[in-house]
């Protein structure tokens, strides 16, 4: 038999009185004693409390701080015109300050960090918390460690500037001052609780401050030295706070059954719902010597504890009654909010809603409940909310012996059943209500008099009066996660048979993972093909529907990758630039050439169109087929180079009318073909730079590295896996252009003009570079010119960058500066010019075309 924790409720009074940590708020760990007889109206809770937790708030607080650290030691470093103003303006009241104190500064700093100690300590004893006591001195020692070493790192590695501006002048002598004490102090003050807790941290943390302002006064300390110990003191005693744990502050027992009873029921059994922190508190109880309690679930609550993520207990009233009582805590849930800012931050659309105070939470819970069941959901009444220490509750109806969608076997999800479910989440939608969060665990399903009755629930992340793209990220959800069920024909099928066309055909551009929940997105990596199939079932149901996915990443890990390179290039320049040889190019430069190269730029968009249209199965306007490719400048912002415009070619000729399949296989002819043309002019050119009077002076050391890089690529493909996995990347784009190829060769005039159009497009950059080189004074041979611009530029193309932006560049200026005489800085000012001109002030004409084609409709 399990061990049960029973208890009656007593008052507030009663509860205060049996237990005086309770009733002066103090977080007194409460050790289970010997279990009392059991009155008539006992409680019975079968549960594993969590005694000590781990806040996400304390790990938070200490990489802030930790930041912090770094902020203030930059500003420092480079702000001390900044930080010095604002010392001298504090110290402007020292004189003033002089007159008010009654006792020397030293006396005052050796007083507070002799009296914090003993107020903080002895409060602590008298409580009898000696665990508290031991962390205190703990995080006291630790932070004095920590701030010995930065200590010793600022005046050993940190450069003189930083050292300087966390220096005072002391005896005509600059002194470094980061006081250790206060350090000590602020890891101490920050380990034993919040300051509304108790009066002796209040009253001390309003010490410190006196003791801060008194320092930054009469300047003992610089600024950024106090700031830098107050840091480090918090860095530590978070961290100390957060491997440690504290006393949880959760509604547990008396307390909760208190919280239930608020809510106006009166329970006699609490039967906690096994989650990952039940499996957790239970080996801590069995290290201790315990035996927990034996915790089981419905798959009905199971799912909701799995859905929610918060505490449940199936609860059964005095009157007989079968309820769900979901518990939220306050620590719990800061982890929730922090991810969906996460998301809000890095998603369009996915989330918008910031971090909310708990009480803000349970309410918009509520509401989304109360919305629901209006608009006609079947979903489980919500009866009463009421709150408990730092815990909310709620109290729901059961939903009879629903089971969740992860428990039923396919073949049990009849056509009737998979149509009820998008009935459900229609009534939603036609009441602007959209759930938002649609898992396996939220969808429920019941037979009463062999009709199926489908729950939705779990409306907590919902949004009332949602926008269009949460209802189509509702569906896209659904039809996903119907699909890994009954796979992806059935799944699409039973939504046709509810939902309007339009809703449909919505969904192709968000059928991407990133728009799944993360329980969804787990079983779709493990069955890959699905979300492919779903894509191939939607366009045989609708061969007009756009499956082109919608970009919903505001940045990721391109982004991150570009900021990057962009940084390392900024640095390659700056140390390589000769100052005095720029300002002598930029002399001798020419405008004119510039605006040259600018319009040289212009005209590849007519190569690239040239040849577009030239492969296109349809006949194309030449016109629109340049707006095209001038729009995928725009397109380029986001997308590695040379994937804009292949993507914007796929989408114009899928407006055409052309199936997805020979679009695809004309967009990657055009590709090929522009890779063969480089690779040949590039031969072509190779060869002519040796018979040259003026051959390239290549250093044996590049030719050396080409050399070994081609003998390992070579070497790699003697390996069967690694010359599988590119066959498997190669043959699929070598069989979807095989048949458009032969057609083309039938046509040898549309190969010639293929084939003119891009070698129109390569000369139009050759000819850019050769006059950008030109505005700032410098000169080559043209084949120099030419073979440096396709060495860099299909080098740095390789790096999945948006545009190639850093990668180019790097690309470019090592080329030019290697293969030719020209001084790095000044290769890289040729770059930077070229770039600006065939890229960045392109791009808002791509804007423009990108905007006139939408209007059009041709996009």
């Amino acid at each position: 038999m399990p061990r049960l924790a029973r208890m009656s409720a007593p008052t507030p009074a009663r509860r205060a009185a049996a237990d005086p940590a309770v009733a002066d708020g103090s977080d007194v760990p409460v050790e289970p004693g010997p279990e009392p007889e059991a009155p008539e109206d006992a409680v019975r809770i079968d549960d594993v409390p969590a005694v000590r937790v781990h806040h996400p708030s304390d790990l938070i607080g200490m990489v802030v701080a930790a930041v912090g650290v770094v902020l203030v030691m930059v500003l420092a470093t480079y702000a001390q015109h900044t930080t010095a103003g604002v010392a001298e303006d504090v110290q402007g009241f020292a004189t003033l300050l002089q007159r008010i104190l009654f006792i020397p500064v030293q006396v005052l700093e050796r007083l507070v960090t002799l009296a914090v100690p003993l107020l903080v300590f002895g409060e602590l004893a008298i409580r009898r918390l000696g665990r508290q006591v031991l962390e205190g001195l703990i995080a006291a020692t630790a932070a004095l460690v920590v701030n010995y070493l930065l200590y010793v790192l600022v005046q050993q590695v940190g450069s003189d500037d930083l050292v300087h501006g966390l220096s005072i002048r002391h005896g005509g002598d600059w002194v470094l001052t980061v006081p250790g004490y206060l350090a000590m102090l602020a890891a101490l003050l920050t380990v034993v609780g919040p300051r509304d807790r108790r009066r002796t941290v209040m009253w001390s943390w309003n010490l410190v401050w006196v003791v801060v302002g008194v320092l930054a006064i009469t300047a003992r300390v610089s600024l950024p030295g106090l700031l830098i110990a107050l840091l480090a003191g918090r860095v530590v005693g978070q961290a100390v706070r957060y491997v440690s744990g504290v006393q949880s502050e959760r509604a547990y027992g008396t307390s909760l059954v208190a919280g239930v009873r608020r809510a106006g029921f009166e329970p006699v059994l609490l039967q906690r719902v096994p989650d990952e922190t039940t499996q957790a508190e239970a080996e801590r109880l069995v290290r201790a010597g315990g035996r927990p309690p034996e915790l089981h679930g419905d798959p009905e609550s199971r799912a909701l504890n799995r859905s929610t993520r918060h505490r449940v207990y199936q609860m059964t009233t005095a009157t007989g009654e079968e309820l769900d009582l979901v518990v939220i805590d306050r620590d719990r849930q800061v982890v929730g909010s922090l991810a969906r800012l996460w998301r809000s931050i890095r998603m369009r659309g996915l989330e918008g809603r910031s971090v909310v105070p708990l009480r803000q939470a349970t309410e918009r819970a509520a509401l989304l409940s109360y919305a629901a069941r209006a608009a006609g959901v079947r979903t489980p009444k919500l009866l009463s909310i009421a709150e408990a220490d730092e815990s909310m509750l709620l109290v729901q109806e059961r939903p009879g012996n629903a089971l969740p969608l992860a428990d039923i076997p396919a073949e049990r999800l009849s056509d009737r059943v998979l149509r009820e479910v998008w009935a459900q989440l229609q009534l939603a939608h036609d009441a602007g209500i959209a759930h938002r969060a649609l898992t396996s665990d939220v969808v429920l399903v019941d037979a009463v008099v062999g009709q199926p009755m489908v729950w939705l629930t779990g409306w907590e992340q919902g949004d009332v009066a949602s926008s269009d793209l949460a209802r189509r990220m509702d569906v896209t959800q659904l039809v996903a996660l119907l699909a890994l069920r009954v796979g992806a024909t059935r799944a699409l099928e039973s939504a046709v048979a509810v939902l309007p066309d339009a809703d449909i055909a919505a969904i192709g551009p968000l059928l991407q993972t990133m728009t799944l929940p993360r329980e969804t997105r787990d079983e779709m990596r493990a069955h890959k093909p699905v979300l492919a199939e779903l894509r191939s079932a939607l366009v045989a149901r609708m061969p007009e529907a756009d499956v082109e996915p919608q970009q919903l990443v505001r940045f990721g890990a391109r982004t991150v990758i570009t900021i990057g390179l962009t940084v390392v290039a900024v640095f390659v320049i700056l140390t390589s630039i000769n100052v005095e040889q720029i300002e002598a190019a930029l002399a001798e430069g020419d405008w004119r050439w510039s605006a040259l190269s600018f319009a040289l730029g212009l005209s590849t968009f007519v190569g690239a169109a040239v040849a577009f249209v030239a492969f296109s199965p349809v006949k194309l306007s030449l016109w629109r087929a340049t707006l095209v490719q001038a729009a995928a400048t725009f397109v380029a912002l986001a997308a590695p180079a040379g994937i804009g415009p292949a993507a914007l070619n796929l989408r114009m000729l899928t407006r055409r009318g052309v199936s997805t399949s020979l679009s695809a296989a004309t967009v990657a002819l055009v590709q090929v073909s522009q890779f063969v043309v480089t690779l040949g002019l590039l031969l072509v050119l190779s060869l002519l730079s040796g018979t040259s009077e003026s051959p390239l002076p290549v250093d044996p050391v590049v030719l050396l590295v080409i050399g070994i890089v081609a003998a390992l690529v070579a070497a790699s493909l003697l390996i069967p896996k690694v010359r599988q996995w590119v066959l498997s990347k190669t043959l699929p784009t070598l069989q979807q252009m095989w048949p458009r190829l032969i057609e083309v060769l039938g046509q040898p005039w549309r190969l010639a003009l293929a084939v003119g159009g891009n070698l129109a497009m390569t000369l139009g950059y050759i000819f850019a570079f050769e006059a950008a080189m030109q505005a700032l004074g410098q000169s080559a041979s043209l084949v120099q010119v030419a073979l440096v611009y396709l060495t860099g530029n299909t080098t740095g193309a390789m790096v999945p960058t948006p545009g190639g932006m850093g990668a180019i560049e790097v690309a470019l200026g090592a080329s030019l500066s290697s293969f030719t005489s020209i001084n790095a800085g000044v290769a890289f000012s040729v770059v930077l010019l070229f770039r600006a001109l065939t890229y960045w002030l392109r791009i808002p004409f791509g804007w423009a075309a990108m905007r006139y084609l939408q209007k059009q409709g041709d996009l």
